[in-house]
C-alpha cells in the first residue's frame, strides 16, 4: 500500500468516525458509509497530487 492509500485511509477513518460521533452514521452502516467517503478522499488527493505536479512544471 503506498503512502498516499494509506493517508487516504486514515483521512477517511477519521470523518466517518466523527460522522458517527456526531450521529450522522450509525455503525450499522458503517460498511455503506466508508466506501463512499474513501472514493472521495482518493479523489481528492490524486486532484491534487496532478495539481501540484502540474504547478511544479
Amino acid at each position: 500500500m503506498d503512502k498516499l492509500q494509506k493517508e487516504a485511509l486514515q483521512v477517511s477513518k477519521e470523518i466517518v468516525v466523527k460522522f458517527i460521533e456526531t450521529q450522522r452514521v450509525s455503525p450499522s452502516n458503517f460498511a455503506d458509509v466508508f466506501p463512499a467517503v474513501y472514493a472521495v478522499v482518493r479523489r481528492v488527493i490524486a486532484e491534487e497530487a496532478v495539481a501540484d505536479d502540474e504547478a511544479d512544471a
